[in-house]
């Protein structure tokens, strides 16, 4: 013979107060849309920025041949050209390796400064994406403390005698 226990579910109103989940987590989503746009916004002008520079990439590169620099993949591949076309004007010597008075020297000074440049709008693509990526999170985040704190009861089993 078995003994059954009876049991009783009963709905209790929550020991602590949620309102700070919920307002935390509403500022998750805020701060994470704002990222987003911010990223967005980011890409896109320094995007039409490098476009506005007109800037083709020559046939002699890896990758892209005659499209215009527009992004992150463009602005390396026209760094990495830019380098091999001035260490080819310099017989393979870096700007540090050439005499002071080596006229080259100043071709090697300007595509070190072209360079710096793209590579400078590669970086800034990196933050743009990277906020967009936390942006994403935020709002996951938020999202998920808003449910948490929008089950405001608390469901107890007891034995009923």
């Amino acid at each position: 013979m078995s003994d059954t226990v009876a049991t009783a579910d009963t709905i209790e109103a929550p020991q602590k107060k949620v309102g700070l989940v919920k307002i935390i987590g509403t500022l998750g989503i805020l701060g994470g849309i704002v990222l987003i746009i911010a990223g967005i916004i980011v890409w896109s002008v320094v995007s039409s920025q490098l476009r506005a520079e007109n800037i083709t990439i020559p046939d002699d590169a890896m990758a892209f041949q005659g499209q215009t620099v527009a992004g992150p993949l463009t602005a390396y591949v026209q760094a990495d050209i830019i380098q091999l076309h001035a260490l080819e004007a310099s017989g393979g010597k870096t700007y540090a390796e050439l005499e002071q008075d080596d006229p080259v020297r100043a071709v090697m000074m300007n595509a070190s400064f072209l360079r710096a440049s793209l590579f400078t709008s590669v970086v800034s693509f990196g933050v743009a994406a990277f906020a967009m990526g936390i942006g994403v999170l935020s709002i996951l985040f938020g999202t998920g403390l808003n449910r948490l704190a929008s089950a405001p009861v608390v469901v107890r089993r007891a034995t009923v005698v």
